[in-house]
């Protein structure tokens, strides 16, 4: 079994910055690699940032350009630096650790507000 836990989140103002983390333990942990999600008003789930054990990394256009997943191996840990907020990057982030069976392991929502 895996265990995440997410961190960080807040409220800023329009062209701020926040970075979100989590971190996943357990025993004889295998990934294939992260996922940071924003949910929306009715919690449908979009992915805004993967990224896989090798360290490629995917966007999406809405966040390309000022979001950075990154993840430390050692520390089986991930994190999403958000630079540039916008209004409408306003919602629950969360993150979920891809184990190499395929298995979704989801971090708990964290509330992230840019105000204007």
């Amino acid at each position: 079994q895996v265990q995440v836990v997410g961190s960080g989140g807040g409220s800023v103002q329009a062209g701020g910055s926040l970075r979100l983390s989590c971190v996943a333990s357990g025993r004889n942990l295998c990934k294939s690699g992260w996922k940071w999600y924003r949910h929306g008003p009715a919690n449908e789930r979009d992915v805004v940032a993967d990224i896989d054990h090798a360290g490629r990394t995917w966007y999406a256009d809405s966040v390309k350009g000022r979001f950075t997943i990154s993840q430390n191996n050692a520390d089986n840990t991930v994190s999403l630096e958000m630079n540039a907020l916008k209004t409408e990057d306003t919602a629950v982030y969360s993150c979920a650790y891809v184990a190499c069976s395929g298995s979704y392991y989801r971090g708990q929502g964290t509330q992230v507000t840019v105000s204007s």
